[in-house]
């Protein structure tokens, strides 16, 4: 068998190691996608760096991943520019350089938009939105030095597609996208891939609320929220799907078999909105 390939064993799927070797960084890892995502990395033979602002969501990770994982965990307020300057210097300390950054790290808020506080907004712009900026700026220069490097950002289908009582969530989303086509474009010549995934009914920390990490908290929605104006996923039922299945989209655009994948976005909604 081909390394990075898949196997069938005793009727389960085996992961391959297309990661051995990579260093990887992945932000909001305490919980939901980004926790989801360290640990299919790690099966992968990555070595990780775990980054929230949640301490007892990284140690949730930490545990789940075993002693024997190749994982560190640094806290990081991706909000705070500080926090992210030493976080990501720490991380390719760490790793002695830099592959592949995941970011995976935000907040969901819902409210009536009419009833909507500018500090309710501007708060998600700043975790979403910038935290993801300033997360890619300061990590380029390390990426610039990376094996076939690679960037995963994390939009939504509420960036395209109707979701009542989200609009600041939509907003940022909808940043997180065009930005990832503007970097695309920028660093395309540098070797730099960018790509996003867009999850939609999708049960983690961030839309149950039982996520450990402070950066993954649930909706709230509206008390009279119209729940009829939200898609059903075709598949799974009709109910929401568990993080690994984002997982192991993002492990795929960031490895090298997507190596001719850039400046797009990949859906996973299990036919949401076909």
């Amino acid at each position: 068998m081909q390394p990075g390939s898949g196997q069938q064993h005793g009727g389960r799927h085996r992961v391959g190691q297309r990661y051995g070797g990579r260093r990887v960084l992945i932000t909001g890892a305490g919980s939901g996608i980004g926790q989801a995502t360290t640990l299919r990395m790690l099966e992968e033979g990555a070595q990780v760096v775990a980054a929230d602002v949640s301490e007892a969501g990284l140690a949730d990770t930490k545990d789940k991943a075993g002693a024997s994982a190749t994982l560190t965990t640094v806290v990081v307020d991706v909000s705070d520019e500080a926090s992210v300057r030493a976080g990501v210097a720490a991380a390719v300390e760490s790793l002695g350089g830099l592959d592949v950054l995941v970011n995976a790290a935000g907040i969901l808020r819902s409210a009536h938009s009419h009833e909507m506080s500018v500090d309710l907004f501007e708060s998600v712009i700043r975790i979403n939105l910038t935290g993801t900026f300033l997360m890619i700026r300061e990590s380029i220069p390390a990426l610039r030095e990376g094996s076939s490097p690679a960037v995963v950002n994390f939009s939504s289908t509420s960036a395209a597609f109707a979701h009542p009582y989200m609009a600041a969530y939509a907003a940022s989303k909808g940043g997180i996208q065009a930005m990832t086509h503007a970097l695309a474009s920028e660093y395309g010549k540098a070797g730099i891939r960018f790509n996003a995934v867009q999850p939609g009914s999708i049960s983690s920390g961030m839309t149950d609320g039982s996520g450990a990490s402070g950066q993954s908290v649930g909706p709230g929605l509206p008390e009279d929220a119209d729940y009829s104006l939200f898609p059903t996923p075709l598949l799974a039922g009709g109910g929401f799907a568990p993080p690994e299945v984002v997982a192991g989209v993002v492990a795929m655009l960031a490895s090298e078999d997507a190596a001719f994948i850039t400046g797009t976005e990949l859906r996973v909604d299990g036919g949401s909105h076909a």
